[in-house]
């Protein structure tokens, strides 16, 4: 699935901040230089429509990352800010506010400009510009993206423009309706997806050089490796740079079983035995293809059980919608092929099944995926439990997952209720 997709997706799921357990790691040009952080968005030099904006939203207090990166964006005089950190932890609120708070509605022109890799990710940040700018009713958004067309000649009025590379390009030199000397504030999002998506990042380094020295320069990244870095440099010298490590997926807080049978129906009926036996609040069931998972949704249905699939074949917005659902509870089971393997977080997940295990082209262990899929259940240190429903002629793939990760999988018998039971208990 390509990143970007993977970020709206999140984006579109993740409704309250996550509680990251992360440190936080600032890097400055001058190490003695005062920083300041804040516990309280009224701690800000915020407008009172802005934080009736950010009090709408359900954001109480600021996340991890915000405490650190706002006092940052929003002093003065205006610094440059590179900020990694993960999905979910509140990175899209706080550029909103630094573009919100630098906007001045009396100058009717652009002077905030943000790009970002697909016209959805672009249209994504532009709702939360209308929800926690809702109060702000003289500062206005227009979209510089595919389908919306602006004719030579054309004045823009709206102090905030969100745009695409490519389209924000055109509207610069083509069209002439961006006067981009004229931009106070840059923010770059995604930085990790511009670099991947080809041509991106190139076009995205056309518009900065035309940026005034002066403009404020604000970057975002779900990571921080090696090209992002080399990107950020080429865009920001000496910039401020705020770090909330990544989360690593570990096994050391999962326990992993494995039960071997002779078919997909006796998968089923192990299946059937494995949920019986536990009081599952919530069970990601892994499949890897799409017409497995629609065997299985369609006999678990069948079964009574309350359940949901999430394959390729589904847009992003209902790939959303199913994840959401399973989140609030509405389903208690998600099938899913890899598209849900990696990125999607579910914090009520503690047991993920294996219908069958992840293998690459050559019938190899995909030993990434396999990471992936049971790292469901254990995200933010949370203790995990993973099943394994395999057929005899695959034990063999167990095995080398458990050299390849040094760890051990139990072997169950799928009819032993009690000692499901115990293992249950």
């Amino acid at each position: 699935v390509p990143l970007a997709e993977l970020s709206l997706m999140n984006k579109l799921i993740h409704t309250s901040l996550v509680e990251s357990q992360q440190h936080v790691e600032i890097l400055q040009r001058d190490p003695s230089s005062p920083l300041f952080s804040i516990k309280t968005f009224e701690e800000l030099p915020l407008k009172k429509e802005l934080l009736q904006g950010v009090y709408m939203m359900g954001f109480n207090r600021p996340s991890k990352i915000q405490e650190q990166a706002l006092p940052l964006m929003l002093a003065y005089p205006p610094q440059n800010l590179i900020a990694q950190s993960q999905s979910g932890t509140g990175k899209t609120a706080a550029f909103v506010l630094a573009m919100l708070s630098r906007a001045s509605a009396n100058e009717k022109y652009p002077q905030c400009l943000c790009l970002a890799p697909t016209y959805e990710l672009a249209l994504q940040i532009g709702q939360v510009v209308r929800a926690i700018g809702k109060f702000c009713t003289d500062i206005k958004v227009n979209y510089a993206v595919r389908g919306n067309r602006v004719l030579k000649g054309t004045v823009l009025e709206e102090q905030i423009i969100i745009g695409t590379p490519g389209t924000t390009l055109d509207w610069c030199f083509k069209q002439r309706v961006l006067d981009l000397t004229k931009i106070s504030l840059f923010v770059l999002d995604e930085a990790d997806i511009m670099i991947d998506t080809q041509g991106l990042s190139c076009q995205s380094i056309r518009i900065h050089r035309a940026l005034p020295k002066s403009c404020q320069v604000l970057l975002f990244s779900a990571t921080y490796k090696e090209p992002v870095r080399a990107f950020a440099e080429r865009i920001i010298p000496d910039p401020m740079v705020i770090k909330l490590r990544e989360e690593e997926l570990t096994l050391s807080n999962i326990r992993q079983y494995f039960m071997v049978c002779q078919s997909s129906h006796e998968q089923y009926r192990a299946l059937c035995n494995l949920y019986g036996s536990f009081t599952i609040g919530q069970v990601m069931i892994f499949c890897q293809t799409r017409r497995l998972a629609d065997w299985l949704s369609g006999k678990m249905s069948q079964d009574g059980h309350q359940v949901a699939i999430l394959t390729a074949e589904l847009t992003v917005v209902q790939r959303a919608s199913v994840i959401q659902r399973f989140r609030e509870g509405k389903e208690k089971v998600l099938i899913a092929t890899n598209v849900c393997a990696r990125g999607i977080d579910v914090q009520q997940v503690t047991t993920v099944v294996n219908f069958g295990l992840p293998v690459d082209q050559d019938g190899e262990p995909d030993f990434e995926t396999y990471l992936h899929r049971i790292g469901r259940a254990g995200r933010f240190g949370h203790r995990g439990i993973a099943f394994s429903v395999v057929e005899r002629e695959t034990v063999q793939l167990v095995h080398k997952i458990e050299e390849y990760f040094q760890t051990t999988i139990k072997q169950l018998d799928p009819y032993d209720m009690d000692e499901l039971e115990k293992l249950a208990a």
